[in-house]
């Protein structure tokens, strides 16, 4: 029966938490116990944190599963917001410190 689709086992979110866990214990390490240089360190959690967006997105949030330009549309602006929101945090932030110099 197509129809009972929502009485499977949910693995897709399983996986997803499995691979949410797993990238934030290694973000963890790089930031508690690696001896990796600070650049390396805040690389490395920034790759992670992509990943972990990544997984987010497709595990939980289901972002392949739509078609249309709505989604798309959907997509590209909130990426768009997400870019403005972290390059402006950083850019009040940077500001914030030259001022207090």
């Amino acid at each position: 029966m197509a129809g009972n689709s929502h009485n499977k086992f949910p693995w897709n979110h399983v996986l997803g938490f499995i691979f949410s866990i797993v990238l934030t214990l290694i973000a963890v390490w790089a930031a508690l116990y690696s001896s990796l240089s600070l650049t390396a360190i805040v690389w490395t959690i920034v790759t992670l944190a992509l990943l972990q967006a990544a997984v987010q997105l497709f595990m939980f949030m289901h972002i392949g599963e739509g078609e249309g330009k709505a989604q798309k549309g959907t997509i590209y602006f909130s990426a768009f917001i997400a870019v403005v929101i972290v390059a402006g945090s950083i850019w009040v932030m940077n500001a914030m410190m030259h001022s207090m110099m």
